[in-house]
């Protein structure tokens, strides 16, 4: 089993109401999961946001926490809600309904990596996707709640970046014609999981780094931004998805030549973002 569900990494001085989190970069591969796997070690790989932990992990240097998982996505993927099973990968999993993601086989344990590429040779029990949930899902939201609760109490305000990378081939078309395609896209469920000026002060971080950004296009945030962007509650969340192409070679799952500028860059901006809400800190003290 991966040795541990997260790993919080807390700022010497909490002095940002920000929460950065990566729920899709683990990548403590289990020898039990290697095992039952069709895929070998680097195709298991494929699903996984790599190296986006390093990216953001510079976070709490600037006064605010960061949260990475433990678990890979392949083995239980913490952007899915707790409820989402796979009746075609879990035994007595009844069908409720049609859930696009669980059909597809991107349910809370995945079925299949990118491409639609199968992990298991077969099923598994019920009671071992329950261990899953019990020991990695439910561990890491109940840490992150807890943050974006402290936060909410000393800040005023929490807000929550949820850090993911997509796919370069997922941006094809999206950009208009003439149009840069975008190496950022921003998703706050089309403005219910976060405010506006929540959202633009985000973009204007990224934009003044020197990022080509878009808003919800084609990822707006899944289980994450909608389970805990609660704007009127003064929680807010923005899923932030990057072009895995500018930092990483995605056929050898392994950092770029571009890797240590892009972090760098990133670095300001996570710098920028962590300062959201501090100038309300003084009133927000009384």
């Amino acid at each position: 089993m991966p040795k541990s569900a997260f790993e919080v990494i807390y700022p010497q001085n909490s002095s940002s109401c920000v929460v950065f989190a990566s729920p899709h970069s683990g990548r403590d591969y289990p020898l039990a999961l290697l095992r039952a796997t069709e895929l070998d070690d680097h195709a298991i790989r494929s699903s996984e946001d790599a190296f986006v932990d390093q990216l953001f992990e510079c976070a709490p240097q600037f006064g605010a926490s960061f949260i990475k998982a433990g678990a890979p996505r392949a083995f239980v993927d913490l952007n899915r809600s707790s409820d989402e099973l796979d009746p075609a990968l879990i035994d007595g999993v009844r069908r409720r309904g049609h859930n696009p993601r669980v059909s597809s086989g991107l349910g809370v344990i995945p079925r299949v990596v990118a491409n639609g590429r199968a992990i298991y040779r077969g099923k598994m029990s019920m009671i071992e996707a329950k261990q899953r949930l019990d020991d990695y899902w439910h561990p890491y939201h109940g840490m992150l709640q807890n943050l974006l609760d402290r936060a909410l109490h000393h800040h005023g305000q929490a807000v929550l970046i949820d850090c993911h990378s997509m796919p370069h081939e997922a941006l094809q078309g999206i950009a208009r014609s003439g149009a840069k395609r975008p190496e950022i896209v921003l998703g706050d469920r089309f403005g219910a999981a976060a405010a506006g000026d929540v959202v633009d002060r985000v973009e204007a971080a990224f934009s003044a780094a020197g990022f080509v950004v878009s808003r919800n296009a084609p990822f707006a945030g899944a289980y994450v931004t909608q389970a805990y962007g609660r704007p009127s509650r003064g929680q807010h969340a923005v899923q932030v998805e990057i072009d895995r192409a500018i930092y990483m070679d995605e056929k050898r799952i392994k950092p770029s030549k571009n890797f240590a500028d892009v972090q760098r860059t990133l670095q300001a901006v996570i710098a920028d973002i962590a300062q959201i809400g501090q100038e309300r800190m003084p009133l927000a003290a009384e």
